[in-house]
């Protein structure tokens, strides 16, 4: 018999989640450089967006939105690890340091800049896009119990001012603007401005926004339209009233002079009868 060819030897059984041996490697290697390149769009979008940032190795060392966002996206890849409870100490370590609490779940695009970011809070199922801006107690958070996507999706270029809620799973459009302290419960088209609460959309494609607007202290305000407009209801309700009273004035005073000139007829009337008699 002639010699047999030799086999080439067997292919190992992938692994559980799909990849085949020997490319563990080759992923954590791609979740660093992906890493690395999220860190230096985050330190990027500081010095572009904060005139206080004079370099970037002052962003790097004590600039908490930044830390923040390090540590959130070190806590992103051990929950899709699985490794939930190594991701939620990050995330309270996270923050412990910073002040801003990111559920480990949350998904945050690059660009995004945390100003101040004391009391900034992003839910589980939150989704923000990318070049995002969040100022300080801006709460991405969720309206129930309920299971499931119950926080809100952040479209890209969005920026939203200091103190201002967004709550629910509804999505805020590209390029809009969320003014501070509003409470948003309803979804936000693409380019809109929001102000108040409950948050009404004030502004709607009024200009095509193609850089990142962060001018978030000169927004309508509908309240103030609404007390604006009744102050001018009761200046002009005020005006007819001292209008009326000036009618009123006038007319008695025609009334006194009559009764006056009446009076001094029939005196003088009675005077010219008494002579007549005598």
């Amino acid at each position: 018999m002639g010699a047999r060819l030799p086999l080439p030897p067997a292919r190992p059984a992938p692994a559980a989640d799909g990849r085949a041996p020997g490319d563990e490697g080759s992923v954590e290697r791609g979740e660093v450089m992906s890493l690395l390149r999220a860190f230096r769009r985050d330190i990027q979008a500081a010095l572009e967006r904060d005139p206080a940032a004079r370099h970037w190795l002052e962003v790097l060392l004590v600039y908490p939105g930044v830390h923040a966002l390090f540590l959130h996206r070190i806590a992103h890849v051990f929950w899709r690890w699985r490794l939930h409870l190594v991701a939620r100490i990050i995330a309270h370590v996270n923050r412990f340091l910073t002040g801003i609490e990111i559920h480990p779940a949350a998904v945050i695009g690059p660009g995004c800049f945390i100003d101040h970011g004391m009391g900034v809070v992003i839910g589980e199922t939150a989704e923000v896009g990318e070049n995002v801006t969040l100022y300080q107690g801006v709460v991405l958070g969720g309206t129930g119990k309920e299971k499931g996507k119950r926080h809100p999706t952040i479209g890209n270029n969005v920026v939203i001012a200091t103190g201002a809620k967004v709550l629910g799973s509804f999505r805020v459009g590209d390029n809009a603007k969320i003014g501070a302290g509003s409470v948003v419960l309803s979804e936000v088209p693409p380019n809109a401005t929001v102000v108040g609460v409950p948050g009404r959309v004030v502004r709607l494609d009024g200009r095509k926004v193609d850089v990142i607007d962060l001018d978030h202290a000169d927004l309508p305000d509908p309240l103030e339209r609404v007390l604006r407009g009744m102050s001018q209801q009761i200046e002009a309700l005020a005006a007819r009233v001292r209008e009326l009273e000036e009618r009123e004035r006038a007319r008695a005073e025609e009334e006194r002079l009559i009764a006056g000139v009446s009076g001094g007829v029939v005196e003088s009337a009675l005077s010219t009868r008494e002579a007549g008699e005598q």
